[in-house]
């Protein structure tokens, strides 16, 4: 078996135990095969009844806690997690799947030989986010700029789930052409854009915090439906829509 990375992930005949360090893929097992999750991170918070051990955060696992809750397979992601961490875990013995997808298609990809690998099966609910996602965006199209923090201030730029999912909905990121996936920037220097989008996570934006620094008008949405690649892009077209109008 092969993950995203192209990296040999040795794994039994039938998984048994996982502990994932990612909150989306969290909930994409939970939603097919709960009973498989061992541990995830405190920033796994769906689904809200999930009762797993905690492991910490993404970007500082308890590498002696995973390693003590014996799980056939850690999951993890190339931007969310950190490569020390990994290659931690892999020398102690633990098969680590990376998943490294940058669209809405190659997350369902992704997702799909995942779970297949893990499981044995595709989802229902996997199908469901395909048939979603299958019909082209035909309508009005905008410019935008993504802040994902300030202080400082950082954007989406190249190569970014979120802003390909966003390209979808007709909303076009202003920065897609630069060098760095998440660039700093000067807000009295950006390029002309239309619309200001301030998703909730990872900086947790709101009405009252990020519309007053931009000239032009802003949609706040939500950061789950934008970044997370799992059971949510089932309703995230639709809602992420409503929220962007």
């Amino acid at each position: 078996m092969h993950d995203d990375q192209q990296t040999v992930v040795p794994l039994p005949s039938r998984v048994r135990r996982v502990v994932s360090i990612v909150p989306s893929l969290t909930e994409a097992v939970a939603a097919t095969h709960a009973h498989l999750l061992v541990g995830a991170t405190d920033w796994c918070t769906h689904p809200a009844d999930l009762e797993v051990t905690r492991v910490r955060g993404t970007k500082n696992p308890d590498v002696e806690l995973i390693r003590n809750l014996a799980p056939d397979v850690v999951i993890a992601n190339a931007e969310e997690n950190r490569e020390a961490d990994l290659d931690a875990l892999r020398a102690a013995g633990i098969a680590v799947w990376v998943t490294a997808p940058t669209t809405v298609g190659e997350s369902l990809d992704s997702l799909e030989r995942m779970l297949s690998a893990i499981t044995g099966e595709v989802p229902h609910w996997l199908d469901e986010a395909r048939a979603v996602w299958r019909t082209p965006y035909r309508g009005p199209r905008r410019r935008a700029v993504i802040p994902i923090w300030r202080r400082p201030w950082m954007v989406l730029g190249r190569d970014t789930f979120a802003g390909d999912l966003l390209q979808r909905l007709g909303v076009d990121n202003v920065f897609a052409d630069s060098p760095q996936r998440y660039p700093k920037v000067d807000l009295d220097a950006l390029p002309e854009y239309d619309l200001v989008v301030l998703p909730d996570e990872p900086y947790a934006f709101s009405p009252v915090d990020g519309p007053e620094a931009f000239e032009r008008p802003s949609r706040c949405i939500s950061g789950r439906h934008l970044t997370w690649y799992g059971p949510s892009l089932v309703e995230a077209r639709s809602l992420l829509t409503e929220q962007l109008q």
